[in-house]
């Protein structure tokens, strides 16, 4: 149930030093390769950032195009850079002037962040694809970008919301968990999806670790959550919860998937598939979806 791999200190936050940060990695076809492009969202009282990480499959390295936006700059919310990995020249553009912020460093719209290799938008985010495509001049990919892994971290008193696509094939879902754990009442746990209550858990101190499978628009979700900490930590320490969310089951395409090798064992990761079958490749990529609520005072 930890996120062992991807779950390490880069982005940790302390109690101390709450910081919002949002991990999102994503599989599209650069040079020849289906490859990992993780891009982080990170923001805290000094500074707001945007990082986009892509891997090499020549070697453990991977090449990252950081951005940072500037809150007193408007210029620094549209530009360009490029960079370069295995040999393959990459360019990012972004355009964050109007984008919309509700509580998270990463934009909910008006924005878009494009990412280019070989005059071909390999990534897209955002919802000004048209802005984006005019703007770059290349043309869209044969299959787009695909995210299979999402992480954030947030904080708040009571309530912790997030967004995520659950399927490719889904429109995108609002999530929120929310907690009475102070108080003479026994603590409980609310966990919503799209505004229907799914998960109730009462008397959380017994039941402070557990999972339970929900319905999404008829899509299976396995549910994990631990809230230790939020009962038990004593001051000072980590006070975060971890909630995982999992669709269960493998899309159409499973089989074309499991031939071409692209991932192996128990591995989310591997980025040294060929491009054999784009399609059958994007719609079988597992997304998981890992959401840190970090209790203030």
């Amino acid at each position: 149930m930890a996120d062992s791999k991807l779950g390490g200190g880069d982005d940790a936050i302390t109690s101390k030093n709450p910081q919002s940060s949002v991990t999102c990695v994503y599989q599209t076809h650069i040079g020849g390769y289906w490859r990992n492009v993780t891009v982080i969202w990170s923001k805290n009282m000094m500074n707001h950032s945007l990082s986009i990480t892509v891997d090499s499959v020549e070697s453990d390295d991977h090449a990252t195009c950081k951005i940072d936006l500037k809150p007193w700059h408007f210029w620094a919310k549209k530009g360009y850079k490029t960079f370069e990995v295995d040999g393959n020249q990459l360019e990012t553009y972004w355009d964050l002037r109007s984008a919309k912020f509700s509580g998270s460093p990463e934009p909910g719209g008006d924005f878009y962040v494009a990412l280019v290799s070989e005059e071909e938008v390999v990534m897209l985010l955002g919802d000004y694809k048209k802005k984006a495509f005019k703007r770059t001049k290349a043309r869209p990919a044969l299959v787009e970008a695909v995210q299979f892994y999402k992480k954030e971290h947030v904080s708040g008193k009571k309530s912790f919301s997030t967004r995520a696509k659950l399927d490719h094939r889904m429109k995108e879902s609002e999530i929120v968990v929310e907690s009475s754990t102070t108080g003479l009442k026994e603590p409980e746990m609310w966990i919503s999806i799209d505004g229907i209550v799914l998960i109730h858990v009462k008397n959380l101190q017994w039941k402070f670790r557990g999972n339970q499978t929900v319905l999404v628009n008829k899509l299976p979700v396995q549910v994990y959550w631990d809230v230790h900490n939020w009962l038990f930590c004593l001051p000072g320490g980590t006070d975060h919860g971890l909630f995982i969310f999992k669709p269960e089951g493998a899309t159409d395409g499973e089989s074309d998937f499991e031939e071409s090798g692209s991932v192996g064992g128990d591995s989310e990761c591997s980025t040294d598939s060929r491009y054999y079958s784009t399609q059958s490749h994007a719609s079988a990529t597992p997304f998981c979806l890992f959401l840190y609520a970090w209790k203030l005072e």
